[in-house]
């Protein structure tokens, strides 16, 4: 069976005692993949058409929180989602308020209306997005490590390659949000270092960023049964499809390097996670 939709054992034992996973994330992954894929191909659909729709975009990155969600609940108790996604949320939220008061720690930009509703001047979906990238860098950075599993310091080496592919994940999302999506646009000075107008601090804020989230959110996203789970590829075909939209976005605006690099660092990307789960 597909290794992205290969169920858990129903039931499994640890030390003699019934360790029961979570039955309605097994039965609703599926189905809620395939419900984020619907918005995900208008969304590029529309997006080879050169069309711009805002609410279709919040979908996007409302039903890619789900599926992300859904699918780490496979692995985890319902309290850990529901804590996790707090926390990812609230954190997120709260520097990106920071961010936009102050600039710092991601640069100076300005939000259009694509993301939906505001709330103290970021918009509503920002959350989301945090969330979809989190989670699933962190999920990849699994997979990749998933050899060096029973190694020393293997908990905080995930957590540093979390966070540089998240850094990877922006240097695609950028040039789109900025040019294709219309997401936000910098105003960078024109002689500070930057990539398609995003100062390179943003590249740190994304870094330290995702540091601090899951500084705080790991606890939750740790598995305490010591059972082997089979390999989840589902983070990094998220992953892939999203990043493929930034890549169809900024094709159409002739933005070739953004293109290219994109190409090169999901292809690695995809060998070294391909080859981590397969240990």
């Amino acid at each position: 069976m597909n290794t992205l939709f290969r169920p858990a054992p129903t039931e499994a034992y640890a030390n003699g005692a019934a360790q029961l996973p979570s039955p309605w994330a097994h039965a609703l992954h599926k189905p809620v993949f395939i419900t984020f894929l619907v918005p995900f191909l208008a969304a590029w659909i529309t997006s080879l058409l050169g069309i711009r729709f805002g609410p279709l975009e919040v979908s996007v990155w409302f039903m890619a929180a789900t599926t992300s969600l859904v699918g780490l609940a496979r692995r985890l108790p319902a309290q850990n989602i529901v804590a996790s996604a707090t926390l990812i949320g609230a954190i997120s939220l709260g520097i990106s308020v920071v961010g936009e008061k102050t600039g710092i720690p991601f640069g100076p930009r300005t939000y259009t209306p694509t993301l939906g509703a505001k709330i103290w001047a970021v918009p509503c979906s920002i959350p989301l997005l945090w969330l979809v990238v989190v989670i699933n860098a962190r999920g990849v950075a699994r997979l990749i490590m998933r050899p060096w599993r029973k190694t020393s310091y293997y908990g905080f080496r995930v957590i540093g390659l979390s966070a540089l592919l998240a850094v990877l994940f922006d240097a695609g999302l950028e040039p789109f949000a900025a040019q294709a999506g219309h997401y936000w646009f910098w105003t960078t000075h024109s002689t500070v270092l930057n990539w398609y107008s995003a100062p390179w601090a943003n590249f740190l804020g994304w870094f330290v960023t995702v540091l601090a989230i899951l500084g705080f959110t790991t606890p939750w996203l740790i598995n305490k049964q010591p059972l082997k789970q089979p390999t989840d590829f589902h983070p990094l075909v998220v992953w892939l499809l999203l990043n493929l939209h930034f890549a169809t976005g900024s094709a159409l605006a002739h933005s070739w390097t953004a293109v290219a690099v994109g190409l090169l660092a999901n292809t690695a990307v995809t060998v070294y996670t391909v080859r981590g789960g397969r240990w």
